[in-house]
């Protein structure tokens, strides 16, 4: 399978948004109190697990944790079942871990490989929605408190004469590998402020303002390593709620090999050869996050030749 084909974690969700759904609201109140519908509790973005991985509350239960929760949102339908989030950040762990029958609280990033990948996705985009709503509390130009409408995807200002409504946004980020020039084939890894001696990446950034994901691919490349990149090959993209991420993975190829390193987030950084992958690999080490793109992109280099 193509790199553009694979599905990455927290991706391939299976419930349909219903987006027409949300600017009808009394049907959503009517599918929230269906006791047949499930609630996800998330406790200051994390899932709340039994012995069997994230609880899916339904009935009495659900509607218990509904009325201690700040925030509320509707994700849409599990075939016929509507599926909502519920926010229980206000109260204390122990309690909402109690409240939701569950055995701990826990990032959905340490789940991933244990988790069915539809659910993995709607963890995650629970939380990404519910982490949004914690920090969208008052209008950014009048300063007057928001209030949640649209099934958790919208808050209005209640500023009588700003009425702004704010929307979720996404922060996008490019995650590049850049092939060197010539063979053997090669790609560059770098060492990030902060990682392991020996913990080496794939390049990233986030994509400015007027700026295309072509053009942020060549401007990180350039600012980060010193390399001029040309031949910007599009790989695939990746849903990263931690909070608002998008990951958007691609190949390049560099002019040169001379590699300059900013010495601020990247403290070194070298061509490595697919050979010194399979070395990597078979010591034990791992190419990139195992929930991440730059792990898919890594494995596709290293399929794609000897």
């Amino acid at each position: 399978m193509r790199m553009g084909e694979a599905v990455l974690a927290y991706g391939g969700g299976r419930l349909d948004r219903a987006g027409a759904l949300r600017t009808a609201p009394d049907r959503v109140q009517a599918l929230l109190t269906d006791p047949r519908s499930v609630v996800l509790p998330l406790w200051r973005d994390r899932c709340l697990v039994d012995g069997d991985g994230p609880v899916r509350l339904t009935g009495d239960r659900a509607t218990l944790v509904r009325t201690a929760a700040t925030e509320t949102v509707f994700l849409g339908l599990d075939g016929d079942t509507a599926v909502f989030a519920v926010d229980l950040s206000d109260l204390t762990e122990r309690s909402a871990v109690e409240m939701a029958g569950a055995a701990r609280a826990v990032d959905v990033r340490t789940l991933v490989g244990r988790l069915d990948p539809g659910d993995a996705a709607a963890q995650a985009y629970a939380r990404g929605l519910l982490h949004w709503h914690r920090q969208q509390r008052y209008c950014g130009a009048c300063g007057k408190p928001t209030a949640a409408d649209g099934g958790g995807h919208v808050r209005a200002c209640t500023g009588g004469e700003c009425g702004r409504l704010l929307f979720p946004r996404i922060e996008p980020a490019v995650i590049v590998l850049v092939e060197a020039p010539g063979s053997p084939g090669r790609c560059l890894l770098a060492r990030h402020a902060g990682a392991a001696e020996d913990a080496w990446s794939t390049l990233a950034g986030f994509v400015e303002v007027g700026e295309s994901l072509e053009d942020a691919v060549r401007r990180e490349m350039a600012e980060e390593a010193g390399v001029t990149v040309t031949d910007v090959r599009y790989q695939g993209s990746q849903a990263w709620p931690f909070p608002a991420g998008l990951m958007v993975g691609f190949r390049a190829t560099a002019t040169t090999e001379d590699v300059r390193v900013d010495g601020e987030e990247l403290l070194a950084a070298r061509w490595f050869t697919r050979a010194d992958l399979r070395a990597r690999l078979a010591a034990g080490r791992t190419l990139g996050r195992v929930d991440a793109i730059d792990h898919h992109l890594l494995h596709g280099w290293l399929a794609d030749g000897d």
